[in-house]
Formats: structure tokens, sequence, C-alpha cells
């Protein structure tokens, strides 16, 4: 396992997916560099071809942006090359993304890359199956929404990622995130094993369908996602767009009112956590 050294040497690999309409990537790279990881920005034809495998990393990143135009549905292109499509070597790259799993590694992805996950199944895989329970589709809105909204974690949440985090602001910025889950029985899969770990709040923290507090309508409240495993992880907000208190359009108030501790941005977290999570 890691040592505390290995942070400072930067020995602890994460691995930031780009292309074909990706373009967060730089945004989440400095994420998880500003947590203490080396982080690497790899175009997707490069794992396809064989010249980067993703087992010389431990954290895998799927930043958001607008896959393939999103003209098929968000990240709906993607989903389906991530899972169907081989490797060089003529391995499935679904394949290659289980033993990555099985090894203890972990996954994140933001936006158009939580859409994906959830897409291929990863997401909420609450019967271990592999098999799409969920979708994300248009917000009840039926507009493009990009501000900032404030997210509560739910208690006990399963994975690493969330430790130590009660609320935090993120902006939003899709017009696809609307979480449905496939029927009832997925749905309550999910509460039962606690995997909505992030829900959309008001201000003062408390869990609300009420718009635009909620900007998209999704079932649970649901922002974000973990699996039974707690490895992966997806939201729709944007925690690599909160690396330093001065990205919150609130800042200088926060500041002034001596509201502020630290420059760090609350995004940060969750990246500090899983480079944490990985040392152990």
């Amino acid at each position: 396992m890691y040592s505390e050294k290995d942070i400072k040497d930067g020995k602890i690999r994460a691995l930031v997916l780009t292309g074909s309409g990706i373009n967060c990537e730089e945004e989440m790279a400095a994420a998880c560099r500003l947590a203490g990881a080396h982080a690497e920005i790899v175009h997707l034809s490069r794992i396809f071809n064989g010249e980067v495998s993703i087992h010389d990393y431990d954290l895998l990143n799927l930043p958001g942006g607008f896959s393939f135009g999103d003209d098929l549905g968000s990240a709906k292109v993607l989903a389906n090359q991530l899972k169907v499509r081989p490797i060089a070597s003529g391995i499935p790259f679904m394949e290659e993304i289980q033993r990555f799993l099985a090894d203890g590694k972990y996954i994140i992805g933001v936006c158009n890359g939580f859409q994906a996950l959830v897409k291929m199944g990863l997401l909420p895989n609450t019967g271990g199956k592999g098999e799409q329970e969920a979708t994300l589709t248009f917000n009840d809105s039926g507009k493009f929404e990009d501000r900032w909204v404030t997210c509560k974690v739910l208690e006990d949440p399963p994975t690493p990622f969330l430790k130590d985090i009660d609320t935090l602001d993120l902006p939003v910025r899709h017009g696809e995130g609307r979480l449905i889950f496939r029927d009832e029985t997925v749905r309550q899969a999910v509460v039962e094993q606690k995997l909505n770990v992030l829900a959309y709040a008001d201000r003062e923290g408390r869990i609300t369908d009420t718009y635009p507090y909620n900007p998209n309508g999704s079932e649970l409240n649901c922002a974000g996602l973990c699996d039974p495993s707690g490895q992966i992880f997806g939201l729709m907000p944007h925690p690599e767009a909160y690396l330093t208190v001065y990205n919150h359009p609130d800042w200088n108030r926060r500041k002034k009112t001596g509201q502020l501790t630290d420059e760090k941005g609350e995004g940060l977290k969750i990246f500090e956590n899983v480079v944490g999570r990985v040392i152990r």
C-alpha cells in the first residue's frame, strides 16, 4: 500500500479520460493533483489501441462534457463504447474495468461521466450484474441548468469519496440530469443499500424536491450515486469546479463574515478523500 511519502512523491496515479467531446479534463486533473495524486490526461483512443493501460493507475476519472455531442442521449454513445468495445488485445474494455475494481481501485464520474457510468450499468448496480438499472434524462425544467446548488450527504454513505462531508455547494451544468430508476425494485434496493449518497438540498441543507434547489427533478432527489462496493461514485454537480473558495460566487461575503476557514474549495475534499483512501 502507499504511504504519506508516496503522496508527496506523486506515486498515487490518476487517469483522466478525454476525447470525443469531453471538456472538463483539465479541471479534473487539477483536482487530482491538488489532492496529492499524479494525474495524466489520456485520450480514449490511446486506451483502446493499447498504448495506455488503466491498470497503471489507482483512480479512473470520467469528466464532464458533451461526449459524441450527446446526440443519442447524454453519454449513451460513450457508455456503449466503454461497455462493448475491446482494447487492442481483444479484451473488452468492461472486463478491464472489472479487473481494475477487483484490484481495489476507484472510479469517479462527473456529469457526463456520471451519465456514462449509469448507462454502462456500473451505477447503481444493485443486482451486481452490470445491467442498466437507471437513466439520466431531460430536466423537469425543460432547459439547461447552469448554476450553483447545495448538496447534502446522506447518512452513513458506503463510499470513501464522501467521508466527513455533510453539505457542500457545487455548480451544475446539465440539460439531462434527472435520474430515473428502471422500476420500484431498483429504487427500493438503492434506498436499502444506501447507494443514494448525495441529494439536492435547500440553502439550510434540508433535502428537497423543490425547484430550483433540485435543478432537474431526480428521483430520491439524487445528485450522486455509489455502487455497493463504494469504489464507484458518480454525481451530476461538478466538484472539480470548486477547488478554491474563490470559485464560489459568494466567496467575498463568506470571507467578510468569517465563514471561510481556509482557501480550499468544498469540492476538493472529495478528491482528497479518495487519495487518502488509496494510501491505507
